[in-house]
């Protein structure tokens, strides 16, 4: 039988096998890491796309990754549309495609080949503004006017939105045409932040247009 005696360590030899195994992994060669090739611009995928902004038609040939938001301020130089937040979530690049509004920077440029895109600038001119360019001015729709752009086409989106009959998420008769109200206008308008906070003025503003008392 075997005795409690010949199972008995001693420190000596603990400390000994405990430095045996750690210099183990120190034996053993790492291999080096092998880093990937940098890339350089002319990796870059390009591709050509044609959009008719503001009326205009135009020719480009960009990086596949570019949004629709960077093409119209770094490439067609239509700096009206502002960056804000670049995921969506300001509503400051907000400009009409086919018709529709859409965040601009939430979407590439070549995916709308032959679209037609109006951004602020295609809405009005300092001498003859849209009717809510000129609501927006009479009521104070902005103070610092950094989101007043993509407000201003995303009221104007809107309100098409409600003459299509499109419904909200306050629509309470689905089968009916929204009213304009300023329940509906607020709710339709809440992806567009003002850190100003004239949203009271942007909604008398866009009532005006719409030519009711909400």
């Amino acid at each position: 039988m075997t005795t409690p005696d010949e199972f008995t360590i001693s420190r000596r030899c603990l400390l000994k096998a405990g430095a045996a195994t750690a210099s183990v992994p120190a034996l053993v060669t790492a291999a080096p890491a092998i880093a990937a090739p940098p890339r350089t611009a002319g990796d870059a995928a390009l591709s050509p796309v044609t959009l008719n902004v503001n009326g205009k038609v135009h020719r480009l040939l960009l990086d596949t990754r570019t949004t629709l938001l960077d093409a119209l301020r770094e490439h067609l130089h239509l700096t009206g549309t502002k960056k804000g937040c670049d995921h969506g979530q300001c509503g400051a690049c907000t400009v009409m495609l086919d018709g529709r509004r859409i965040n601009s920077c939430l979407t590439l440029a070549v995916m709308h080949e032959g679209a037609k895109v109006t951004t602020i600038e295609g809405l009005g001119t300092p001498g003859k503004l849209h009717p809510m360019q000129a609501a927006f001015v009479k009521h104070d729709g902005y103070q610092c006017g950094y989101c007043t752009p993509g407000q201003i086409c995303s009221a104007v989106g809107m309100l098409s939105e409600i003459a299509q009959g499109i419904p909200s998420h306050v629509t309470e008769d689905l089968g009916a045409k929204p009213p304009l109200s300023s329940v509906e206008f607020r709710e339709r308008m809440s992806g567009n932040i003002c850190r100003c906070g004239a949203y009271s003025n942007i909604v008398e503003a866009i009532t005006e247009v719409a030519g009711v008392n909400a």
